[in-house]
């Protein structure tokens, strides 16, 4: 795990110290709303639908036992509204038809781009906040506002067997120089970009404004692969490819080429237009060709300024050293033997057996592996934990995984140095605590954001359907049975639940002041067996809440009845549809909408 440098954490302390002064003049009224809106957006603190919402900023999705347990303290101590606030918000929740869970407190919620939100803090207790963030080397810097947003990567990242090259080292450098960009500040809309480097994109690449994919050359150079123009929102487009290969010391120079042409033109007067997918759309060839040139602008004529030395390189790559985990004999054959009895305790234990076949994945070292705790089970919303869960969590972290865990892009938490001959004691203790749900790329296992039950933003509630989900398909047998399937819901066409890479997505419209839903069928985040890249393709017309999940059931029986075998085992959803198309699956989702039209009317 990156360790941070001097620097680093009085950079966080003195930005602390001056969100309070900020917020002092702000509650004393030498700054109106309006000027104080922006310097608290630069901090990551919106306001929703009902409160204050916190966006922390997670780099590259590390995080340490000791973060979480601050976050655990920020959750118990802080994310608690007064009772006439909550007594209110519930109410009006009350009153909205379909399906209307209660709003719940004391929690932090993991986001797919692998931060941690807070939706109940007090604007006035915010500086005491940040101060305890600053304690742990955390803050909300660029979680918000048109500036370029934390860089996402893969959270295997370091320890995947498929892995080309480790990303973190050059996140972390990108980190480093986007933070507080002079001139990357206000940009025409937020800016993301992600970075992977295994041959599996588990990092979405595709669907970000600059996907990079570290790659070697013939000779073994190493290299970025460069995506321009990817996003969601009201239109999906797939990154396109700019640069085959780039030099991986001149990916700080071409970053720079590729957002000062974005800021120079993109779009101000339409916020729905102003995203780089929007220009590289229109502009096509003409904008790589003016990337190009502002590149050889800033290399050849202005001397590189931001050329990578590999003296700096080799500095920020040391702060990633594996952890010591008193391995006393890591040998081939003390692993042979450590792998041998968790497979006599698997045979003993099938509950085990599942968790190791659904949760574990092999690590760079035959002595480790990495271990996913999953965040979705009924009465939760996907990606909540609460104060006690944030603190469990950080005492397995602590225990099983040298004090290192990731913030994954499905809403989960990896534990990436776990000891082989320990996995069979952390699935008792995190069985105990709920974590050890054996769901993981199954269908349960879901992205969804928050919805209308707390952004102001959303067209719908997300949650509801979630868990009208979850607790539909709580059978592990039934589950196992359907197999690999990502599942996305989104409130909104922002996109948050990215609805439109989901293998089944949901996204939430408003039509005539109620809520509907359109399902979307086949998108991909180009991972496993799904697929390049794709938006899904929208179902029929939009459903009722109460359709919902007897569509989605539709759906899914349609795909047992029409899966074939394969590879010695049955078809996946993704892989069916691809065969069949879609047909089959929009007539079984609009015969199902009229059975749950005729009940509710029965």
């Amino acid at each position: 795990m990156y360790q941070y440098t001097e620097f680093d954490k009085q950079f966080v302390r003195a930005r602390a110290a001056q969100h309070r002064d900020q917020l002092e003049r702000f509650q004393s009224g030498q700054l109106s709303s309006d000027e104080f809106k922006p310097l608290r957006l630069q901090n990551g603190w919106y306001v929703q639908r009902y409160a204050p919402m916190l966006r922390v900023a997670v780099p590259y999705g590390e995080i340490s036992a000791a973060q979480l347990s601050v976050l655990a303290r920020i959750a118990r101590e802080f994310d608690t509204p007064d009772a006439e606030l909550l007594a209110t918000a519930q109410a009006t929740q009350d009153k909205l038809p379909g399906l209307a869970p209660k709003l719940t407190t004391n929690y932090g919620h993991f986001t797919t781009r692998q931060n941690v939100q807070f939706n109940w803090i007090p604007l006035s207790q915010s500086a005491d906040v940040m101060d305890l963030l600053a304690s742990v080397n955390m803050h909300g810097i660029q979680t918000s506002g048109n500036c370029i947003r934390n860089t996402t990567t893969d959270e295997l990242a370091g320890v995947s067997v498929d892995e080309v090259v480790d990303p973190r080292p050059y996140a972390e450098l990108i980190r480093q120089w986007s933070t507080l960009h002079p001139e990357f500040a206000f940009l025409p809309r937020k800016f993301k970009i992600a970075i992977t480097g295994a041959s599996q994109d588990r990092a979405a690449i595709g669907w970000h404004d600059v996907g990079l994919q570290m790659v070697k050359n013939a000779v073994g150079e190493v290299g970025f692969k460069v995506l321009i123009g990817g996003g969601m929102g009201r239109t999906p487009v797939v990154g396109s490819q700019i640069r085959e290969f780039l030099p991986w010391d001149q990916i700080m120079n071409y970053l720079e080429a590729v957002i000062r042409v974005y800021n120079r033109w993109g779009r101000r007067d339409n916020l729905y237009k102003a995203r780089i997918k929007i220009l590289v759309k229109a502009e096509g060839q003409r904008y790589f060709d003016e990337v190009e040139a502002e590149y050889t602008q800033i290399v050849e004529k202005d001397g590189g300024l931001h050329t990578i030395p590999q003296a700096e390189f080799d500095r920020v790559a040391a702060c990633f050293l594996a952890p010591a985990l008193n391995l006393k004999q890591n040998t081939p054959e003390w692993a042979a033997k450590a792998e041998a009895d968790v497979s006599i305790e698997a045979a003993k234990t099938p509950a085990f057996a599942r968790w190791i076949a659904q949760n574990v994945v092999p690590h760079q070292n035959p002595a480790l592996r990495a271990v996913k705790l999953s965040f979705k089970r009924v009465g939760q919303a996907p990606g909540d934990a609460t104060a006690d869960q944030l603190d469990a969590a950080a005492a397995l972290v602590a225990k099983f995984s040298a004090g290192e865990a990731r913030v994954t892009h499905t809403q989960n938490l990896v534990l990436p140095w776990v000891r082989l001959d320990q996995l069979h004691a952390l699935w008792l203790e995190a069985k105990a605590l709920g974590l050890a749900q054996p769901n993981i790329g199954l269908l349960t296992d879901m992205i969804a954001c928050p919805g209308g039950d707390y952004c102001s933003l959303a067209n719908a509630r997300s949650l509801p359907l979630a868990a009208a989900i979850t607790e539909r398909y709580q059978d592990l047998d039934e589950l196992d049975d359907l197999g690999h399937i990502d599942f996305h819901i989104s409130g909104c066409i922002n996109s948050c639940g990215h609805h439109h890479s989901g293998h089944i997505g949901i996204l939430g419209v408003d039509k005539d002041g109620k809520e509907w839903y359109q399902v979307t069928l086949g998108g991909s985040d180009g991972k496993d067996l799904s697929g390049p890249t794709v938006p899904g393709k929208v179902v029929g017309p939009s459903f009722s809440s109460f359709e919902v999940p007897d569509v989605i059931e539709a759906v899914l029986n349609t795909y047992k009845a029409l899966r074939q075998p394969a590879l010695g085992r049955h078809e996946y959803f993704i892989e069916t549809l691809h065969r069949v198309g879609q047909d089959p699956f929009k007539a079984a989702a609009n015969a199902a909408r009229h059975r749950a039209a005729d009940a509710q009317t029965a």
